[in-house]
């Protein structure tokens, strides 16, 4: 642990009291460093806090909300050295045709537009540190197509090219930016994405989730933890010169279903 520098380090993590983001925030915590986390879901909030962690309702997808907590951090901590945006949703599933706009719009509003609204209004607190660094969770589907996942993949397709720009933009100030990109992740948001699937392919929930299973090498979902791994990597001494990189985090997929 003391190989990676995190101790006493600041870090905040969107949507950081469930699924993904919660593994990540424990990543961090258990790295030595002190963690605040944000979610819209007031229980999920209270249990984080329950927990130990700082804790805040906050949409990310919501600009007032997002300045509204930065103050909140700038006041508490005065400073942060870790930015994690992972507030996402799956969006619709469904041929292009068939979506709703307003659908469409709200993956945007919360997988891409959150991420600008956050690095815009935390980069004045980043730039109080010596060595920051922001993480953007893309996904597998940042990098190949997704039948069905045209929203999410385009969104997440943006999250890398905000990635390597802000990575140029902010690298001058020893403040890096690199973007993780997991393949299907085990976990109650995978089985609706399975079960939306399945709905519209007409097929079974088994069947899909066979799928899902086997588009890696490696024949597996991955764990939450994986994707806590790898941003206490990036964020950490040992990831210095690692910036403006989309890093994989998906078993070898090759293929999305």
């Amino acid at each position: 642990m003391t190989m990676l520098g995190l101790e006493g380090k600041r870090v905040l993590v969107t949507a950081g009291a469930a699924g993904i983001g919660a593994a990540i925030a424990e990543r961090f915590r258990s790295a030595g460093a002190e963690v605040w986390v944000t979610d819209v879901a007031p229980a999920a909030v209270e249990d984080a806090v329950a927990s130990g962690f700082w804790a805040t309702v906050s949409n990310a997808a919501d600009e007032n909300q997002v300045i509204d907590l930065a103050k909140e951090v700038g006041f508490e901590w005065k400073s942060l050295d870790v930015l994690v945006n992972n507030a996402g949703i799956a969006g619709p599933t469904g041929p292009i045709e068939t979506l709703d706009t307003q659908e469409w719009m709200s993956t945007f509003d919360v997988n891409i537009h959150g991420q600008f609204y956050c690095v815009k209004h935390f980069l004045p607190l980043l730039r109080t540190s010596s060595s920051a660094s922001i993480i953007n969770l893309s996904s597998a589907a940042g990098r190949l197509g997704m039948a069905g996942r045209s929203a999410y993949s385009a969104t997440k397709w943006a999250v890398v090219g905000l990635t390597k720009t802000l990575a140029i933009e902010l690298g001058p100030e020893n403040i890096r930016c690199n973007a993780i990109c997991p393949g299907a992740v085990g976990g109650p948001r995978i089985e609706a994405v399975i079960a939306s699937k399945a709905e519209m392919l007409g097929t079974s929930v088994e069947e899909v989730t066979a799928l899902y299973t086997g588009q890696s090498s490696l024949n597996r979902l991955a764990d939450a933890s994986d994707i806590g791994n790898m941003a206490v990597f990036l964020a950490s001494d040992m990831a210095t010169h690692v910036n403006g990189q989309a890093m994989a985090v998906d078993g070898n997929t090759e293929k999305l279903y």
